[in-house]
This record gives structure tokens, C-alpha cells and sequence, in this order.
């Protein structure tokens, strides 16, 4: 699986997809893969401002629990409140349905310096 050409990338394994200025963030299948099965997701409050390599959150699986990290800052304008229902969302679509916040960004540039998706694949093979 390729990861998406509309995304940008850390080595923490988040990705971030920026549409206008609100950037959606979730983990990569590569750490969905390390994690194996997500069992809980909490999240930051909307309208928690955020900075460059804050936590937006956590991630709890059978085998660990992992912070998520951001890349850029803003605030927090929305949370997927489906996934306190539903975790196992992010397992089956990390990409899209299990995405975990969108954050309105206050400044888009740190994204130039993530990887891209071949970047990312080539690094981190799923």
C-alpha cells in the first residue's frame, strides 16, 4: 500500500494533509501496523491551540500507547468523535475515516520540510 500523494509525512510516522488552511492529521499504516490493533484514541480539546512538535494526543493499542505528535501549529478546530466509538477505524483507514484532528494552521511552512509519500515508503516499507 502506497501511502497518499496528498499527504506529508514525519519520521514519528503522522501524516498531515493540508486543504486551504486547516491541516488533517492522523498516523500513518505504518504505525498502525507497529501498533496492531487501536483500542482507544485521546485526543486534545477543540480549541486547544497547538505548537510545532506538541502532542495533539494519544493512541492506545494491545501493545503500547503513542503520542501524536503535530508538525505545525494552529488551533484545533475538530476532533473525529467517531473514533471513541469506533477506534478500530484508524486499523482499517488511517488515511481518511481514521483520521484524528484538524488543526486551522497558523503557518503551513513547516510542512515543506516532511517527507512526501515515496520519501516516506522508501524509509518506512508497510
Amino acid at each position: 500500500m502506497s501511502s497518499p500523494a496528498d499527504c506529508k509525512y514525519t519520521d514519528s510516522h503522522e501524516w498531515h494533509r493540508l486543504e486551504g488552511d486547516v491541516v488533517t492529521l492522523g498516523i500513518t499504516q505504518f504505525a498502525v501496523n507497529e501498533l496492531t490493533d487501536i483500542t482507544y484514541a485521546e485526543l486534545k480539546k477543540v480549541g486547544t491551540q497547538v505548537k510545532p512538535g506538541d502532542p495533539i494526543g494519544e493512541v492506545e493499542s494491545v501493545k503500547a500507547t503513542s503520542d501524536v505528535y503535530t508538525a505545525v501549529g494552529g488551533e484545533i478546530i475538530e476532533i473525529n468523535n467517531t473514533l471513541s466509538d469506533d477506534p478500530s477505524a484508524v486499523n482499517n483507514d488511517p488515511f481518511h475515516a481514521g483520521w484524528l484532528v484538524k488543526i486551522r494552521v497558523s503557518d503551513s511552512a513547516p510542512l515543506e520540510s516532511l517527507m512526501d509519500g515515496p520519501s516516506y515508503d522508501a524509509k518506512y516499507p508497510v
